[in-house]
């Protein structure tokens, strides 16, 4: 059949049947229905676009069918307090609760499209009085007439073209649509609090750090105070110190404000009210995922939900492509009603005045000023359009998970270079001050040594923070995790 020939709808009504013949229609309804489900329905079946996948991820050292995604996040993460904080997040996060009434919602409108399918019972019933009426329409009888009447009816689409088929499989594609929304948001709730908190833990670092300087410039200061009473040191000496102590002192109170906010703000995405996170013993060195290959570039079209979202999106407007195509052709209509009519309320239920029919129509469009053939033309519209953004989130999670891959390479060797730098510069402070109780070095050198010193460990620290940022991001770029299953997310709760 070709796509302009591909969609009508038959519209059945079934009345409540007696041994008169209305069985028969019954059974000639079914038939239709089932040969009509049997054949094809009118639009274009849905094909996967092409896309240009790579053979290897840029920035990948290795290639391999094994991938860092099919570890689930509690293998990835194994700071317990990271991975309490992720199962409270999967619980309690309001954006994800969010997404799941989003399923439900979209649950309910598939099986508002699976209705179609069967037969539609209504039943009505009306009691009257009236002088010259006929009808509840007026008319001069010159009599009052009393009617009651009650019937029962069933309406029934039988699927000639397909139509309610391509409804129906566009409202499953929704569905599963939104089923990939709600696991993409899940998937970024894990890697938004991985984030969070190794940024929580890079700050308490920080804060350490200043600490750390603020005591080594104020123990630098002591002993210049005790040189300067001593006669062997001037006051140029102690007023540095003291200076670098104060600047060093005053970054404190900023670092712990960014603490404050950073708990705040993973105290909202857990859902519970801004406060302190408790994070015991936790620090940043020892926060490092297992290295695992990130795996074929082909297996991500599989595997990341905003990938099987955008496709799933694609074959739902693809399917509205053949309930446009079915709006050119006619439609059948089957009608038909039971019950009973009587002027006497007593007489109502004696089975002697029974008003039943049975009708069928065929109707379709004959012109309408363009409407039905630009309805076509905008779902053929917005099928192409949800296949260019299917193949742009393609695309665009090749870039990140390629950005992911050179970060951490990048960041991992930054990260080591400067260690080095950090132990040669703690090697200096020490030498230097030694250099300066024995009188063969000036303050200048043990100052300009403890500056190089504490710039040095704070730059570790970010390089560190950049590694494992990097390696949360590559996890969610794979869409890691998908391979979880909700028995395994509720052994964690």
């Amino acid at each position: 059949m070709s796509e302009m020939i591909q969609g009508l709808t038959s519209k059945v009504s079934i009345p409540k049947a007696r041994s008169f013949g209305i069985g028969r229609l019954w059974r000639l309804g079914f038939g239709l229905s089932a040969l009509f489900l049997a054949g094809c329905a009118v639009g274009p079946n849905y094909k996967r676009p092409a896309v240009n996948a790579p053979d290897t991820f840029r920035g990948e050292a290795q290639v391999s069918t094994n991938s860092f995604a099919n570890l689930q996040w509690w293998e990835v993460f194994h700071d317990d307090t990271l991975q309490s904080l992720i199962r409270a997040a999967l619980t309690n996060n309001y954006d994800l609760r969010i997404a799941v009434t989003r399923v439900e919602q979209a649950r309910a409108l598939a099986a508002q499209a699976r209705a179609q399918f069967v037969p539609q019972l209504n039943y009505a019933a009306t009691a009257g009085k009236g002088r010259n009426v006929a009808g509840n329409t007026p008319s001069l009888t010159g009599v009052s007439s009393t009617v009651f009447a009650a019937d029962a009816n069933a309406s029934w689409e039988i699927d000639l073209w397909g139509r309610i088929r391509r409804l129906n499989e566009s409202a499953r594609a929704q569905f599963l649509a939104s089923e990939e929304a709600r696991r993409g948001v899940m998937i970024s709730l894990i890697a938004q609090v991985a984030q969070d908190y190794f940024q929580l833990l890079a700050l308490d670092n920080q804060l350490e750090i200043a600490r750390q300087s603020t005591n080594a410039f104020g123990e630098s200061l002591k002993i210049f105070n005790e040189r300067l009473q001593g006669g062997v040191s001037s006051k140029l000496e102690t007023s540095s110190a003291e200076a670098l102590m104060d600047s060093a002192a005053a970054t404190i109170p900023g670092l712990e404000q960014q603490i404050a906010l950073q708990e705040n703000q993973l105290s909202v995405l857990i859902g519970q009210n801004p406060g302190a996170i408790l994070r015991e013993k936790s620090s940043l060195e020892n926060q490092m995922p297992p290295e695992v290959p990130a795996g074929l570039p082909s297996a991500l079209l599989e595997r990341r939900p905003d990938i099987r979202e955008a496709e799933q999106q694609l074959r739902s407007a693809n399917a509205q492509v053949g309930v446009a195509v079915a709006d050119f052709l006619p439609q059948l209509n089957l009608t038909g009603l039971f019950g009973e009519v009587s002027p006497e309320l007593s007489a109502f239920t004696s089975g002697g005045d029974v008003a039943w029919g049975i009708a069928a129509g065929l109707a379709g469009p004959l012109f309408h000023g363009g409407q039905i053939r630009a309805q076509y033309a905008q779902a053929r519209a917005a099928r192409e359009q949800f296949a260019l953004q299917y193949q742009a989130a393609v695309l665009t999670a090749f870039q990140e998970i390629s950005d992911a891959l050179i970060s951490k390479e990048k960041s991992a060797e930054a990260r080591t270079q400067q260690g080095r730098a950090v132990e040669a510069y703690k090697t200096a402070v020490v030498i230097s001050m030694e250099r300066y109780r024995l009188g063969n070095a000036d303050y200048y050198e043990v100052l300009q040594e403890q500056q190089l010193l504490f710039p040095a460990e704070n730059s570790l620290v970010r390089f560190q923070l950049n590694q494992l940022l990097a390696v949360v991001q590559l996890y969610r770029a794979l869409g890691g995790g998908w391979k979880m299953e909700a028995t395994a997310l509720n052994s964690f709760k």
